[in-house]
């Protein structure tokens, strides 16, 4: 895990509020040393919430699915990374297909992993799912940072904070999963 002095981490917290372009840049500074997990709320999609009746996780046309504003927002997130030399170790997400779409559009793969499945529909697997994310990320990160594609209750329940479609939150690896700020990306 970073060690890094308590006065710092205020200093970017209370960055993150009073002046959030400058927090950003700072945090993307932070990411380009790797070590960390970026937890990301897949892109917009249309209106609504959770999956129409008959959602099937292998079958996209049963899902809501990524719109046009979300397909720019996951092309800006790659661009961003890119743009910036961010190093990624690993990318996983959710198999739901709008996190499966968000993450090949930004970072070209991911590898579907099902503890980032959403849980806003299935309330008795939270639980069970956070552990296994918290406990996959117990440990220090090398070689870049991890990148996690999921659906915002899932990051709430992992961090307490909500985020909107491709903000990205980026928290320090361990069972608690500390966050150290977030970053809005807009088409």
């Amino acid at each position: 895990m970073k060690s890094r002095p308590l006065v710092y981490s205020a200093l970017l917290a209370l960055l993150s509020i009073a002046l959030p372009a400058l927090a950003s840049e700072a945090l993307w500074q932070e990411l380009k040393a790797g070590g960390y997990v970026v937890l990301v709320r897949h892109a917009s999609t249309d209106a609504g919430v959770g999956d129409p009746k008959g959602f099937k996780v292998e079958d996209c046309s049963t899902q809501r699915n990524l719109n046009q504003r979300g397909r720019k927002e996951a092309e800006r997130l790659g661009a961003e990374f890119k743009k910036r030399g961010i190093p990624i170790a690993k990318i996983m997400s959710s198999r739901w297909c709008r996190c499966l779409e968000t993450a090949r559009i930004a970072f070209d793969n991911a590898e579907p992993w099902a503890a980032l499945d959403n849980t806003f529909d299935k309330p008795e697997r939270r639980e069970l799912q956070m552990r296994e994310i918290r406990g996959a990320l117990a440990k220090p990160i090398t070689g870049g940072n991890i990148v996690l594609v999921t659906h915002g209750v899932n990051i709430g329940a992992l961090t307490g904070l909500y985020p909107a479609p491709a903000e990205l939150i980026v928290v320090e690896p361990g069972v608690k999963l500390n966050a150290v700020g977030r970053i809005a990306i807009d088409p």
